[in-house]
């Protein structure tokens, strides 16, 4: 794993434009403003690129690469055409699969589960349909919690509605596969639940 995903607060920042089909963000250290990972949806056809822009856009597949500025992959998250719940899947540095995210059906604010690769549930990604605010739970463990609200050090530098916060507790270790996961589903929130 690499070790970009071994700290536990991140700012993360869309890519904003007129036109614009692809999901691309940006991940940063907050203290120094530092690029930590680039997520980029480089390899879209052009019949996906022509959905974005109408109502399916929540259906269409996707497959975007978490790397870092230097190119190399840290996680790779996929979903096919998704017509009813979204089934993702999530994949490490080596192209194996990880782990993913099943959507939950009649959730309030949007919920999915986080799998392991054997699709045994890990957490619970549960958010609120006031705004978003959504925490990584299970037995009423927090793991991580992603908001839009930041007052740190890279205020100034982060105040777009396009871009958020995810805080890794300590309760999740370093090395642990279930940051590749939560940092995955974080990517997930925005282009499953919130478009």
């Amino acid at each position: 794993m690499h070790e970009a995903l071994n700290r536990n607060l991140y700012l993360v920042k869309e890519h904003v434009g007129m036109f614009k089909a692809a999901n691309n963000f940006d991940v940063f250290d907050p203290d120094t403003g530092e690029i930590l990972l680039e997520c980029r949806e480089d390899h879209l056809g052009f019949l996906t690129k022509m959905l974005r822009f109408t109502d399916y856009k929540r259906m269409t597949p996707f497959n975007v690469e978490i790397r870092t500025p230097s190119g190399e992959q840290v996680v790779r998250v996929t979903r096919g055409v998704s017509l009813f719940l979204s089934k993702v899947s999530v994949f490490d540095e080596n192209d194996e699969r990880i782990g993913g995210f099943q959507q939950k059906l009649f959730s309030v604010g949007g919920a999915f589960s986080v799998l392991d690769a054997d699709g045994n549930a890990m957490c619970d990604l549960k958010g609120k349909w006031t705004g978003w605010d959504f925490r990584f739970m299970k037995d009423g463990v927090e793991f991580a919690h992603v908001t839009k609200k930041w007052a740190g050090l890279g205020k100034e530098l982060f105040t777009s509605a396009d871009n958020y916060v995810l805080e890794m507790s300590e309760a999740v270790p370093p090395d642990n596969p279930m940051r590749q996961l939560i940092m995955a589903a974080v990517m997930c929130i925005d282009m499953v639940l919130k478009e």
